[in-house]
């Protein structure tokens, strides 16, 4: 036998793990690339952090831990959601899964029936309809272009719900976008979905900590819908931790049980050291996070006002996490030497091989007029980029 399922045929390789790969082989021919699109802070871990890995190293924590995570680490996160987003969790409503991104999985599979629609707004983060796809699930994609912030209105979800309507992802801030929900917004669309008793929430927060605008808000905190959502988090992105793998969510008890089941049977629980760091992470000095934040808001302001020097390139403002979305559909059609520009993949492989920056075509996240930058690299990379992204830009005619 030689060829593989149908669940996996349909599914699509990672965009942005692809474009990453290309980047560091390219690099390893010792051409010196600067990698804007991978998708993780650049900083290190905090070292109170490590040293709370180090310690439970010596302790011996080298056991199996619990499936849905080790019960301090589970305290540690109901006190971060009562502190940070006046949100009250049991630690049996909590499971700790290896990632944010298996959070998601745990949550799709755990939910949906062959044929259930789960709404999502595009741009989304690649990962969400693929797993819909794992799940046997159908995805409904709602667009929301530049001009309205890529933020999806309260009537386009409502022209979107079926009866087969299970579940909405919603990311805020977003990834790819960077846009922000505000507690307004989220309240209009939590009022359409009070209106509909069997949708879940999937509230993706996991870059909740770069954010820009003032304080996160969560649609969990909305009383009429706040047993239908599932949030989404992690350590990934506010502490700098995205390799130690720890995500979680905290969900209603019904849905934490079957993730626990779910988890129990494939992977169990997480990493029992990452666990403890995670603790440490939670519970520990939050001054890193704003020091982190402030670095990343300066970075979007430094790229901002760059890319809006760049003729042709439609940018909006991004209110958190660390990426560019620009539209960049003007330079389709449009030629340098051998290259013609026929797609926003092919413009992100023109800008990699021509001038040895790696981007993201906006296709993969439902948006192929656009073009995913990561500014989660240092300042001097990034004028250095945009530097050579205009002047790749200014060839094609």
């Amino acid at each position: 036998m030689t060829h593989v399922s149908d669940r996996i045929a349909q599914l699509s390789p990672s965009e942005t793990l692809a474009m990453s790969q290309k980047s560091a082989e390219l690099k390893a021919q010792g051409i010196d690339v600067i990698n804007l699109s991978v998708g993780e802070p650049d900083f290190f871990t905090p070292d109170h952090i490590k040293e709370a890995a180090h310690k439970a190293i010596d302790n011996n924590f080298s056991f199996y831990s619990p499936v849905p995570g080790y019960a301090d680490l589970r305290e540690a996160i109901a006190g971060k959601l009562k502190r940070e987003n006046a949100l009250d969790y049991t630690l049996n409503q909590i499971v700790v899964s290896n990632g944010a991104k298996q959070a998601v999985c745990n949550v799709l599979l755990s939910i949906l029936n062959p044929g259930d629609e789960v709404i999502v707004p595009a741009p989304y983060w690649v990962s969400y309809v693929e797993m819909v796809k794992l799940a046997e699930g159908v995805n409904i994609i709602v667009s929301a272009g530049i001009d309205q912030d890529f933020k999806i209105t309260p009537d386009q979800l409502e022209a979107a719900i079926t009866p087969r309507t299970r579940a909405l992802i919603l990311c805020s801030p977003s990834n790819p976008t960077g846009s922000v929900y505000s507690r307004l917004e989220l309240e209009k669309l939590a009022d359409v979905i009070a209106r509909h008793p069997d949708i879940m929430v999937l509230s993706d927060e996991i870059y909740e900590h770069i954010n820009y605008v003032g304080d996160h808000q969560s649609i969990a905190q909305f009383e009429a819908i706040r047993d239908r959502v599932v949030v989404i988090n992690g350590v990934s992105k506010a502490y700098a931790m995205t390799g130690w793998r720890i995500g979680f969510i905290a969900a209603p008890l019904w849905l934490a049980k079957a993730c626990n089941t779910l988890q129990g049977q494939y992977t169990s629980g997480a990493g029992s050291i990452a666990q403890k760091a995670s603790v440490a992470a939670f519970s520990g000095n939050q001054a890193c996070v704003r020091e982190m934040r402030d670095a990343f808001l300066r970075r979007r302001d430094l790229v901002v006002k760059l890319c809006k020097e760049i003729p042709d390139l439609k940018i909006n403002v991004p209110q958190g996490a660390f990426y560019l979305f620009p539209e960049v559909d003007a330079y389709f059609g449009r030629s340098a030497g051998h290259y013609t520009i026929n797609d926003a993949a092919g413009l992100a492989m023109y800008l990699l091989e021509t001038a040895h920056v790696a981007t993201v075509g906006g296709a993969a996240f439902g948006a192929p007029q656009c073009l995913r930058l990561s500014y989660a690299t240092s300042d001097a990379n990034l004028v250095e980029a945009i530097s050579r992204i205009r002047q790749a830009l200014s060839a094609l005619q």
